[in-house]
């Protein structure tokens, strides 16, 4: 990975800064017994599955093989934390919790069955039109994007030319997504995030890349 950017004279001549790839690898959380049944938002107390555990151990397995890895981040939320703690411990590392990587906050939806949220009319609001759309007395979908947003930088401007991995949920990861391929919010519903999956963006001078989305099993990141 190329170094940090500098410049220097050599008989004369100013080099021309190196380019510095930094690379933002994100992992939803593992299955739990809620897991597509409800919506649990900012639940405490809700833990990974006898699955989401095994597949945290083998998304932890194949995360550990990349190089140059600076930092692990979760989302304070216990899935996320219990999800990253297989990689962190074979990389020997602390787990840095972060807030701008919490779940959405869903206000009065929080806990709510999906297969009556669906019944609503505010739901087809959600889904087609979600930078409208605030959870009652909860987050906006705008509000979720910009602290993902937040987290992007202080990732770029803390660990420039490394990678980080960061354990967060669905929604969150779709929104920083969409930014990245330059889609407009609305369509982020557009998106797949599957649990455990990972996906990768590099941001560089040259501009930010999407490497790859929703990752179920072998995968590699290779600098652009």
């Amino acid at each position: 990975m190329a170094n940090q950017n500098s410049t220097s004279q050599n008989n004369g001549q100013v080099e021309k800064p190196e380019e510095t790839t930094t690379i933002l690898v994100l992992a939803r959380h593992g299955n739990t017994t809620t897991t597509g049944k409800i919506l649990p938002g900012r639940s405490a107390g809700l833990n990974l599955s006898t699955e989401g555990t095994a597949q945290a151990e083998a998304v932890a397995e194949q995360l550990a093989k990349l190089e140059n890895i600076a930092a692990v981040y979760a989302s304070p939320l216990e899935r996320a934390q219990q999800t990253a703690r297989p990689l962190a411990s074979r990389l020997d590392m602390e787990i840095h919790t972060s807030e701008l990587l919490y779940e959405c906050d869903f206000g009065d939806w929080t806990g709510r069955e999906l297969a009556d949220l669906y019944k609503l009319q505010e739901w087809n609001q959600v889904q087609r039109s979600p930078s409208t759309f605030r959870f009652p007395n909860g987050e906006s979908f705008m509000e979720m994007a910009a602290r993902m947003a937040k987290f992007a930088e202080l990732i770029q401007l803390n660990h420039r030319g490394k990678i980080v991995i960061a354990y967060s949920h669905a929604d969150p990861i779709k929104t920083l997504l969409c930014s990245a391929l330059g889609m407009h919010l609305d369509m982020f519903q557009r998106l797949v995030i599957d649990t455990c999956s990972v996906s990768a963006i590099s941001f560089a001078a040259a501009g930010t890349l999407v490497l790859g989305s929703n990752w179920q099993r072998d995968f590699s990141i290779k600098v652009p």
